[in-house]
């Protein structure tokens, strides 16, 4: 019944929410993809724009602030809230209940001040009308009809005709802000109808789409349990490939170096090969190139012999080439370098045996690890019914807790609230827009009343204005002048009358709207307004916090309207928001602890034999050990090194050529300048043919050097490391298989586990943060105060009391320049009169300077 009613009460303020887009669910590699709960789009916005009418709502508050300028009284409310008054005769006169009344009124000083001068305004201005009227009835207060005429007559007209034109505009400008404030009010009333059924339609979406949720949760759960069920079916693959994994670690580094020195050994083989051969062709090519510069330097030096050397012009000459005979030499020597024959043979012994071939059969037997795996693994095998038993259970229970919750009697309990709520809205809904009509026309009657004397004054003042003459005499002003003084005085007896009513209605909504912005509208704003229903025993007096108490009868719970409110604005579940783990905690029907130490017992004890896998065999390792001892680290590389990095001959044959048939050149013509000539061409074939090959010869057994050198150097400690790394992967194999299949066997169960402990963090997810989520509960709270009260009640009254109490306010300056004005307006009995003799000290015009005529003096006069 708890549940249900918690539930209900939930499920109640959803009445409105807001669109939002699902974020999109991409799991990361590895893991279940669940997808998203199915969330479907609501009409309903929780905010409000007043549209060009905020500008005043701006203003207003600005003017509240000045009223009242200090910060929300968080402790003198929850001290007044715990107080008690009125029980007993003299709970008021109790020391700390004047001092809460004290501190009331100072914080509502700025309300009772102007409250305080509204009143006098209601009580003084009646009476100042009414003794005004008594007093001009007897022709005081200027109801005498004679206006004394002055120098600034003129220049006071003006003055108090402008001030009133300002005056009326003000007022004008006060009782257009009040319309609108009205005309707004009645227009969001009338606009709430369609928020109201907007709401209604969101609340019906929202019931129906949350079995839907609800069912793609318990959906989801075969998705898990087909995806554990298939990896169990395909349990010796699958395992095996992770304990080949696991090995391969240790076993593929092993068999990847014995593979490799394998391919050492064939390329030991060529390098000793080819430096026999490069060996033997530069021995050959040596003697062959000594034996051929020799007889170039023979012919040379026969040339040079030669009578036409002993020229003065050829002497020089034929001396610098006789000199540079001795560089046609070779260089290199390679006759003295050891052989490397008996290092061949020993190679090509190793050789007989195809090491290659050993290796690859490391790797098939390996490679047939999962194989022998699932014939060993029977007793997982025999497991993996009662594990399937298992996950069977564990579905049962995820059925299980969904039916526990009374969803469909909710659901069928809250449709048929939701529909007889909504019939009586739609019933009820008239009788507040005929109410409100009421308001509105009361409003604009108010309006109407500032309007009537208004237009008095504009139709004073144009009438006025316009048939003004300033050449008439106060006595003879023309019907339009006059009338327009009785506009005025009609607007002035207007003012008095409404001003009264007026000002009742501004203090009275001035009270009510300027507290309800300041205590109610902006602490809600900041939040405020929850931390002071948050306080302890403040809404009762035994609970700690009314929330939990109201909701699980249970006040020490720590639930807050704050944290309730905050968590919906983010749009959680309802179970998070509200702590319903207090009702229903799914972690108890969720717990799967006990079935996966059950399922760890079973197959801890688990025994597979590998010792089948040979990665290399006795004879593998022996050849290894022979190549090791076949004497390539015994090579005097230096030697070798050394005749490489010298040259074939002791000088370059092309530049020695270029040189000899550049110096033929500086010879006369004749017989010796062309025996040069050949010589050097001679010398250049020599080059080409075998000069050139030799270079490539010597190339060819630099590089077979260094790769034996680097292949010698710590060979024996290479080929044992490589035969360690083969033994310690080989004892992995036959002592430690069975703790790594027991290992790897864990890590699968876990896996398979694994993939309903994501299904059940998941659903406990979803509960939490997207199953029946909470936005609408912020969103009716934020619809009923901001928009309804805050927005289009509270702004609306507190500007219609601002523009109609600033238009009573300028009555009073208005009622004054009006009874000012309008004695130079009314056509007035009697008029000052001046007489030609006397000298006007004594504050009389003298007649013919105006041109002013008075009949009743005049006709005094001849009677005199």
């Amino acid at each position: 019944m708890a549940v249900e009613l918690c539930l209900l009460l939930l499920l109640l303020f959803c009445g409105s929410t807001v669109s939002e887009v699902q974020p999109i669910y991409k799991p990361p590699p590895g893991t279940l993809d669940f997808g998203f709960v199915p969330a479907k789009t609501y009409d309903t916005g929780a905010y409000h724009e007043p549209g060009p009418i905020g500008i005043l709502f701006k203003i207003v508050h600005a003017f509240l602030y000045l009223v009242q300028p200090n910060p929300f009284p968080q402790d003198l409310i929850r001290k007044v809230a715990q107080q008690k008054f009125g029980n007993t005769q003299g709970d008021y006169q109790k020391p700390e209940n004047v001092v809460l009344t004290l501190q009331a009124i100072y914080y509502e000083i700025g309300f009772i001040v102007s409250a305080a001068l509204g009143l006098l305004f209601i009580l003084l201005l009646p009476l100042v009308g009414l003794c005004f009227c008594m007093c001009r009835c007897c022709d005081n207060c200027g109801g005498e009809m004679h206006q004394r005429q002055k120098k600034n007559a003129d220049c006071q007209r003006s003055c108090f005709a402008t001030f009133l034109f300002v005056a009326s505009l003000i007022i004008s400008i006060g009782v257009l802000c009040a319309y609108a404030a009205n005309q707004h009010l009645t227009s969001q009333v009338r606009g709430a109808k369609k928020l109201v059924n907007s709401n209604f339609k969101d609340l019906k979406v929202f019931l129906n789409d949350t079995p839907a949720q609800i069912d793609y949760l318990v959906s989801q759960y075969n998705t898990t349990k087909d995806k554990a069920l298939s990896d169990l079916n395909n349990v010796g693959p699958l395992l095996g490939s992770r304990v080949q994994e696991q090995l391969g670690k240790e076993v593929r580094p092993a068999l990847d170096a014995a593979l490799t020195m394998a391919g050492a050994i064939r390329e030991t083989k060529e390098a000793l090969e080819n430096v026999s051969v490069s060996v033997e062709v530069l021995q050959e090519g040596t003697e062959r190139l000594h034996a051929n510069l020799t007889d170039v330097k023979m012919h040379l030096s026969n040339t040079l012999n030669d009578s036409a050397c002993s020229a003065a012009q050829a002497a020089s000459t034929c001396n610098i080439i006789r000199n540079s005979l001795n560089q046609l030499n070779i260089n290199a020597n390679f006759s003295g370098l050891p052989g490397v024959s008996s290092q061949l043979a020993k190679v090509n012994d190793v050789l007989k045996i195809d090491l290659s071939s050993l290796v690859q059969k490391g790797y098939a037997a390996f490679n047939d690890t999962p194989d022998l795996v699932v014939n060993q693994t029977k007793n997982i095998l025999s497991a993996v019914p009662y594990i399937k038993n298992v996950l069977e259970s564990i579905g049962s229970n995820i059925s299980s807790f969904t039916k526990t919750l009374p969803v469909q009697k909710i659901l069928a309990d809250l449709t048929i609230y939701l529909t007889q709520s909504e019939a009586y809205v739609q019933d009820y809904f008239p009788v507040v827009e005929q109410y409100d009509f009421y308001r509105w026309l009361g409003c604009l009657i108010l309006c109407c009343m500032v309007v009537l004397i208004v237009v008095f004054y504009y139709l004073g003042l144009l009438c006025g204005t316009c048939g003004y003459d300033k050449h008439a005499s106060p006595t003879t002003r023309g019907c339009i002048s006059n009338t327009g003084g009785n506009f005025l005085m009609a607007g002035v007896g207007f003012s008095f009358l409404f001003s009264w009513v007026l000002m009742i209605v501004v203090v009275l909504t001035f009270v009510t709207g300027g507290n309800v912005e300041k205590l109610v509208c902006e602490p809600f704003e900041d939040k405020t307004l929850f931390k002071v229903l948050d306080t302890p025993y403040l809404l009762n007096q035994h609970w700690k916090n009314y929330l939990s108490g109201m909701l699980f009868k249970n006040p020490n719970i720590n639930l807050t309207f704050e944290k309730v409110y905050s968590d919906c604005k983010e749009n959680k579940g309802i179970y998070t928001s509200l702590h319903l783990e207090h009702l229903f905690n799914i972690n108890e029907f969720l717990n799967i602890s006990m079935y996966t130490e059950d399922v760890a017992l079973r197959i801890e004890h688990i025994q597979i034999n590998l010792s089948k896998i040979i990665l290399l065999d006795e004879i593998g390792k022996e050849n290894l050990l022979n190549f090791s001892s076949s004497g390539i680290d015994g090579i005097n590389f230096g030697a070798y090194l050394t005749e490489i990095n010298k040259s074939v001959t002791k000088v370059d044959l092309l530049s020695f050529a270029n040189d000899l048939e550049a110096r033929a050149d500086q010879l006369p013509k004749g017989a010796l300048e062309n025996a040069l000539k050949g010589h050097a061409n001679n010398i250049r074939m020599i080059h080409n043919q075998q000069v050139v090959p030799l270079e490539q010869a010597m190339s060819t057994l630099n590089q077979s050097i260094r790769l034996l050198k680097r292949t010698s150097s710590e060979l024996m400690v290479k080929v044992k490391n490589v035969i360690s790394a083969v033994n310690a992967a080989q004892l992995l194999i036959n002592n430690n298989a069975s703790l790594v299949i027991v290992q790897e066997t864990k890590k699968y169960m876990d896996t398979i586990v694994g993939y309903f402990e994501q299904y059940i963090d998941w659903v406990k997810e979803s509960i939490a943060m997207e199953v029946a989520a909470c936005k609408p509960i912020a969103n009716v709270i934020d619809t009923a105060v901001d928009i309804f009260l805050c927005s289009y009640v509270t702004d609306s009254v507190n500007t219609f009391w601002f523009g109609l109490g600033g238009s009573s306010i300028f009555l009073i300056p208005a009622i004054i320049f009006a009874v000012k004005l309008s004695k130079y307006y009314r056509r007035m009995d009697t008029e000052d009169v001046y007489d030609d003799t006397e000298n006007g000290n004594n504050g009389y015009h003298k007649e013919h300077l105006y041109g002013i005529h008075n009949p009743v003096i005049t006709s005094s006069v001849e009677q005199w």
